[in-house]
């Protein structure tokens, strides 16, 4: 698409032992032998967390990216999973959501987690979720190496509340910022951070920009650019990618 050859390089320097990608960039993407283990091994395992009061855009966003890319052969496997009980979810909006299965963290290779409902803690949303104590204790519990968890807009306040943060960069949507940094966490504002296996998406439909990136990250530039044409859609911002990432 001419839109995505005129992205420009953005470049920025975030904090100490900290790098900027643009995006398209392929440094610390896989490599072609990674893509082809990933291949020959198994598809990219993606659980999407639906419960009551989630955004609509962060759960359907990154199911849209990861799904596209299922149903072009490439090699992703995106489900919509639950903390609890298997069965109906009203997301934010009122949208009726269906999970039909019981969750094993265990066999995801990433899990979104999404936000909703951080204004009002009395509505169904990121507050009750963490008031439940169901899915944080699911995400410590399936906390690994191997493991990405990806907090989507104020999903990230989900992962702080489990503990997973533990003072590593990350983001959130711009409204909720002040409150992590009151909590000590360590807020970078730039719409995608990517700590190895921490990646956190700024507002909304920043999951589908992180979600893009994680496509990019894991299996290479050429798959994500054929996510990209399909769903006529042009990634903005900045990945900030730690030291480590």
């Amino acid at each position: 698409m001419a839109g995505m050859k005129r992205r420009s390089a953005l470049m920025s320097a975030v904090g100490v032992g900290a790098a900027a990608a643009s995006w398209g960039a392929t440094a610390g993407t896989a490599s072609a032998s990674e893509r082809r283990a990933r291949t020959a091994r198994r598809p990219l395992r993606v659980h999407i967390v639906a419960f009551d009061g989630a955004e609509e855009l962060d759960v359907f966003g990154p199911l849209e990216v990861f799904g596209a890319a299922a149903s072009m052969g490439h090699p992703v496997e995106p489900l919509l999973v639950t903390s609890g009980r298997p069965g109906r979810f009203t997301a934010s909006f009122g949208t009726d959501i269906a999970v039909p299965g019981a969750w094993d963290p265990s066999a995801a290779d990433v899990i979104v987690v999404p936000g909703g409902g951080f204004r009002d803690r009395d509505r169904p949303g990121v507050w009750s979720e963490i008031k439940k104590g169901v899915l944080t204790r699911e995400l410590r519990r399936a906390e690994r190496p191997s493991l990405t968890l990806f907090g989507v807009c104020t999903g990230v306040i989900i992962l702080h509340a489990a503990g997973l943060l533990d003072g590593r960069p990350c983001t959130t949507h711009h409204r909720a910022q002040d409150y992590l940094k009151d909590q000590g966490a360590d807020v970078r504002t730039t719409r995608v951070v990517d700590d190895r296996n921490l990646v956190c998406a700024g507002g909304v439909s920043s999951g589908i920009d992180g979600s893009l990136w994680l496509l990019e990250r894991e299996l290479g530039s050429q798959v994500v650019s054929s996510v990209e044409e399909l769903m006529e859609f042009e990634r903005r911002g900045t990945v900030l990618r730690t030291a480590g990432g």
